[in-house]
């Protein structure tokens, strides 16, 4: 039996891979695994009834397991482990939490009116300490191997990059060498390519609406 997985659908485009960061992070384990998977497109603006039926909060990424379906990525991605422990994509626990304040600054910054409100300067200071653990320890969090903490990062980096050049017109400092390697070699894998949003603009399409409310 191929396991079932509920992904969100491109925003304005239900037929076709949406831009949710956490879908994404179970897809890429599931593709550098080589685990067969059917996928789900879900629409957000109107779910499909069998979907709330299993899964009455309706968020996504859910996956089904054995006939079960289960929510919540860090719980997902854990049991694709036990289940499929080869290749082993484990992170060392000291290591698990590299890169974790760089998604909540940057939605801070991207969402930012007042430029002087130290946002910017919050993401910096989380993109600089990465840099340094990647100088130290590269060229991925646990040195040449990627593993789970690099597919947790790599759509959240995706996002960053596409819309902050979209909404801010700004990139990571060319300075952060290491940062602009890591992403470079993670978005450029296989498995990134296979699973990323179908279209940049669906990635900026699923933040305008959190951008112009801010």
């Amino acid at each position: 039996m191929a396991i079932e997985i509920c992904v969100k659908a491109a925003t304005g485009a239900p037929d076709v891979l949406g831009d949710c960061p956490f879908c994404q992070r179970v897809l890429l384990t599931l593709e550098e695994k080589k685990v067969s998977y059917k996928t789900h497109l879900i629409n957000l603006d109107s779910k499909p009834e069998w979907f709330l039926e299993v899964n009455p909060d309706g968020k996504v990424p859910l996956i089904k397991f054995d006939e079960k379906w289960v929510s919540d990525s860090d719980v997902i991605v854990g049991l694709i482990e036990e289940k499929y422990p080869e290749p082993s994509l484990v992170t060392p626990p000291e290591l698990a939490s590299v890169g974790s304040k760089i998604f909540p600054k940057f939605v801070g910054f991207l969402k930012s009116k007042d430029e002087n409100d130290g946002t910017e300067q919050a993401l910096l200071d989380e993109l600089n300490a990465l840099e340094e653990h990647l100088k130290n320890n590269g060229p991925y969090v646990n040195g040449e191997k990627v593993t789970a903490v690099d597919l947790s990062l790599a759509p959240k980096l995706y996002h960053l990059k596409v819309a902050l050049g979209h909404f801010k017109k700004w990139s990571v400092p060319e300075s952060l060498t290491h940062v602009h390697n890591y992403m470079k070699s993670l978005f450029s894998r296989e498995s990134f390519e296979k699973t990323k949003p179908a279209k940049e603009e669906y990635v900026i399409a699923g933040w305008a609406p959190k951008v112009n409310n801010a």
